[in-house]
């Protein structure tokens, strides 16, 4: 399923606007650190430290956009930092910690049995409030069929996987308190692969997360939202963008110099 001219231009359009917005608003004063200034040079550590915040952009002003665009070609619903509830039973949260500690101490993940323990639970005992829970995507296929994803880092750390699992077992609750019979998906989404071209290491996740049915990286997620293809005219649009913008990144990069 190949972009047509407006979808290349309209993601073309997010991309040159981000990197727009954040050289407006980069502001690396207060970032002091004589060792590697002295070691390394002070123009390399800060053109260091602004792609570092660059990375951390990319999340919230490239990734979820783009991915919301992508989306709406197959899906009937699409939104991003989608508010999916901020009510909880007490019973489901001691299921949560029940699969958790499960887990932890090497029973098999089975994110099927884990939902249907949470679902049974779900409108039980007394119900707590939160601050509302928001969701980095949620799409919705005509067969009603719900996925919520929360977009991560490429390389997160392996401990950071129990409070990723924890998050989408929460999601998980609040959406089946509200509605038990939803047909629901809650899942982890890394989007693209540092490893490449080895398949990424899934080592990291082992034992917490299901890597059938809670994780889509790289290819797999975008052509997942999109279709076949998606992601290799992901990566078109991001080169077409950069090569219209090379003077202005060029210009912009001068002062690190």
């Amino acid at each position: 399923m190949s972009f047509d001219h407006k979808e290349y231009s309209e993601i073309v359009k997010t991309i040159k606007s981000c990197l727009r917005n954040k050289f407006r608003d980069y502001n690396p004063k207060g970032i002091e650190k004589p060792f590697h200034f002295r070691l390394l040079g002070r123009d390399r550590m800060e053109l260091f430290s602004f792609i570092q915040s660059l990375n951390t952009t990319f999340g919230t002003s490239i990734f979820e956009p783009v991915a919301a665009k992508l989306a709406r070609r197959k899906f009937v619903e699409v939104n991003y930092q989608f508010n999916v509830g901020n009510e909880i039973s007490e019973s489901a949260q001691r299921e949560i910690q029940n699969i958790i500690d499960d887990l932890s101490v090497g029973v098999d993940v089975d994110k099927e049995t884990e939902m249907e323990r949470i679902r049974l639970v779900a409108q039980d005992g007394g119900i707590h409030k939160l601050k509302p829970v928001k969701v980095d995507l949620f799409v919705r296929d005509k067969d009603e069929n719900i996925y919520l994803f929360d977009l991560k880092t490429a390389k997160p750390n392996k401990s950071n996987f129990k409070d990723f699992k924890r998050t989408l077992l929460e999601w998980a609750a609040i959406s089946f308190y509200k509605k038990p019979s939803a047909k629901l998906n809650t899942l982890v989404a890394i989007p693209y692969n540092p490893f490449e071209p080895k398949p990424y290491q899934f080592w990291t996740v082992k034992g917490m997360i299901d890597i059938d049915k809670e994780l889509k990286v790289a290819k797999d997620f975008w052509d997942f939202l999109g279709g076949e293809g998606s992601y290799e005219e992901l990566l078109d649009c991001f080169e077409i963008a950069g090569e219209e913008m090379r003077e202005e990144i060029n210009d912009y990069f001068e002062r690190f110099k």
